[in-house]
């Protein structure tokens, strides 16, 4: 082969598995969403094992490439290529379907490595097993831009996946597609691998020298230059997510916005990799030393909440401080020789941040507040790089001090006026009171992140009055009107505070689904609907739809779906499948009302164009209340019979849906968030 052959032979084999390394994320994600409720949390432990399984594949990358020879690594590789076709194609088992008693994060971590672990490891070692291969070749000395490639790779699967893949095609044809895909690269990697086996004797050995005069020399690298390249990566991850969590839950819920800054991450690499003309420590260090101190600021200011200004300011604090992050360690990237082992400090330093957290910070921290220790790290590993200059010391402690005091002012604010803090799997429950007014006016409320779950007044004469969302002219509290008189039964997806429990009366019963345990516990000791309901409760511990599936039919006369108001819409409550499932569950004349309000998404076409085609009947309850203690509200009900929905007070409330052009009926095979956007 000629040299250009090989050079696209290599860079084709390297972009291929950045690419379906990154689209099966979302696509895997997307299949077992609806198995754990639809939680933001579970993009973050699937990136937890992503980075995980990346840091093994780099692992294997440096150790077969120091302890093989060229045939023996042909052989042991193509042999993993071929044995990871058995993976093929990479639908979820129903086997995995979890009962809600297992803890979410093993179950998650266990499904994932039956469905796509192998393939996926054997993904993650193309990149710097092939530069391995690329620094003994006569153009080694650019071995480093094809980890450019890769990053921009990684960056076009990114968003390809929800503008162009998503929108116009089924999981099923995408789990094919990608696993078609995966064959191609399997046959060109098989290739690249045999190729290098039988010329591997008439290259020379790796680059002794990089293009970049900041390049490291080829001296064998000290344990510091291990030390930086952990360090730097691990930060670089740390704050990928600790920004992605800050964002999606304490400014905005507003879905795919955890897109912006993985985008704006991999930009960085591809940046800082390419070539030194990008990053220019003139340029970038002072830029990041100002957006370090701004986004620590904004931690205890309105500044850093507030959409308009803290989305600008935290999508530029981390491209500011990520070009500063990973243009340090480009600077410090060894000769080829070392290659596969910068490679394996920089994964596990990814791995590091990533474990750090979406594991252990929702187990030590009682909200969000890894994100402000992020930004200290930072200041600190600044401190590091300028221990040798006195001015860069003192400016980057500085930096330190000032994070570590904005960060003790957050915990301070979060702390005022707060009742209860909690936080798990699930993400952050906060209790607190508000004034309104005199003492009748006062009320408790939760928040999970951003999104309010409910109030209630603390008079004696008003905790029994539906508040915020559930009030009588709802579309909720409308259908449970409309009810039959004898004892009603009540199905909530979704409790929040355990507003609707007021709606109950003698005899009724009113079952309660929730995925949250935190949630039941708040309800209990914060809250008194439950405990004053006239009704029974029932309760269910996991995710509604599994547990639906489950039971005998319940007979419900209404069945309020509640779980859309944040930035993780649970789908697989809102397709053609989990209807049917509701309508087995009712009684003839039954309503099921799906809770539609949501600043973000146009959710109310979707639930009328699933009911149509099954030649159900809808109404869209438009309300806006003049009462403070309740809030504009759109639900959508849906019933087999016209007349439950064209007479009364359902009938008079009655709104017009505005049409989408093109939707299609959701199914659990298909559907689409990025379509409904408003």
């Amino acid at each position: 082969m000629k040299p250009a052959q090989v050079k696209a032979l290599f860079a084709g084999t390297i972009f291929t598995s950045a690419f379906l390394l990154f689209l099966v994320q979302p696509l895997i994600a997307k299949q077992i969403l609806p198995w754990f409720g639809g939680s933001a949390a579970v993009w973050s432990i699937c990136m937890v094992f992503f980075q995980v399984v990346l840091l093994a594949g780099y692992a294997y990358s440096d150790w077969i490439t120091r302890r093989l020879g060229a045939r023996a690594q042909a052989r042991l590789h193509v042999a993993l290529l071929l044995a990871s076709l058995a993976f093929l194609p990479i639908v979820t088992s129903e086997r995995w379907k979890p009962t809600g008693a297992e803890d979410p994060t093993l179950w998650i971590l266990g499904l994932l490595v039956g469905t796509i672990g192998l393939p996926y490891f054997l993904l993650s070692t193309t990149g710097p097993l092939v530069q391995s291969w690329v620094a003994r070749t006569p153009w080694g000395a650019q071995v480093y831009r094809y980890f450019s490639l890769s990053n921009l790779a990684s960056l076009v699967s990114l968003l390809s996946y929800p503008v162009l893949i998503e929108p116009r095609s089924s999981l099923l044809q995408q789990a094919w597609g990608w696993s078609i895909a995966y064959g191609v690269f399997v046959l060109l990697c098989a290739g690249t691998t045999l190729h290098v086996s039988r010329h591997w004797p008439a290259l020379p050995p790796p680059a002794a020298g990089l293009q970049p005069a900041a390049a490291m020399p080829a001296a064998r690298p000290r344990l510091a230059d291990h030390l930086m390249w952990l360090a730097l990566p691990a930060l670089g991850s740390w704050l990928l997510l600790a920004i992605t969590n800050h964002i999606t839950q304490n400014v905005a819920a507003i879905p795919f916005l955890w897109v912006l800054p993985l985008s704006v991450y991999l930009l960085t690499f591809v940046l800082t990799f390419e070539s030194d003309r990008w990053y220019r420590r003139p340029v970038f260090v002072p830029l990041a030393a100002a957006m370090l101190a701004l986004c620590a600021f904004g931690l205890q200011h309105s500044l850093g909440s507030e959409l308009r200004t803290a989305l600008p300011i935290y999508i530029v604090g981390l491209f500011a401080l990520c070009m500063f992050l990973h243009g340090e360690m480009a600077r410090l990237r060894p000769a080829g020789a070392y290659l596969t082992r910068f490679y394996l400090m920089l994964s596990l330093g990814g791995a590091l941040g990533g474990v750090s957290v979406g594991l252990v910070a929702p187990h030590v921290l009682p909200a969000y507040y890894e994100l402000g220790v992020g930004l200290m790290l930072c200041a600190l590993i600044a401190a590091v790089l300028w221990r040798r200059r006195r001015v860069g010391l003192a400016a980057s402690l500085a930096l330190a001090g000032a994070c570590a005091w904005f960060l003790a002012l957050q915990i301070e604010d979060d702390a005022a006026g707060v009742r209860r803090m909690q936080r798990n799997f699930y993400g952050t429950l906060v209790t607190l009171d508000a004034e309104r007014g005199d003492a009748r006016e006062r009320v408790r409320k939760m928040y999970h992140g951003s999104v309010k779950h409910g109030e209630q007044y603390l008079s004696p004469s008003r905790r029994r009055e539906p508040t915020s969302y559930y009030g009588p002219n709802s579309g909720v509290g409308l259908a449970i009107a409309a009810a039959p008189e004898t004892p009603r039964r009540v199905g909530l997806i979704g409790l929040g505070a355990g507003t609707l429990a007021t709606y109950g009366r003698p005899g009724d019963t009113y079952r309660v689904y929730e995925i949250n345990p935190q949630v039941f516990e708040l309800a209990d000791t914060e809250f008194s609907f439950l405990a004053d309901s006239r009704a029974r409760i029932e309760r269910v511990l996991g995710d509604a739809r599994l547990a639906l599936e489950r039971e005998s039919a319940q007979g419900f006369d209404v069945l309020a779906v509640d779980a859309f108001s944040g930035d993780s819409v649970p789908v697989h409550l809102i397709t053609s499948e989990a209807m049917d499932l509701y309508l087995g569950h009712m009684r003839p004349g039954g309503i099921v009302a799906f809770h539609v309000t949501n600043r973000f998404l146009a959710l109310a076409p979707v639930v009328e164009k699933i009911a149509l085609a099954k030649g159900l009947h809808v109404a869209l309850v438009h309300d806006e209340p003049s009462d403070e203690g309740l809030r504009n509200t759109d639900w959508v009900l849906v019933a087999r019979e016209p007349d439950r929905l064209a007479e009364g007070a359902i009938g008079r409330a009655r709104s017009r849906i505005e049409q989408i052009a093109g939707l299609e009926p959701w199914t659990d095979d298909y559907n689409n968030l990025f379509g409904v956007l408003k």
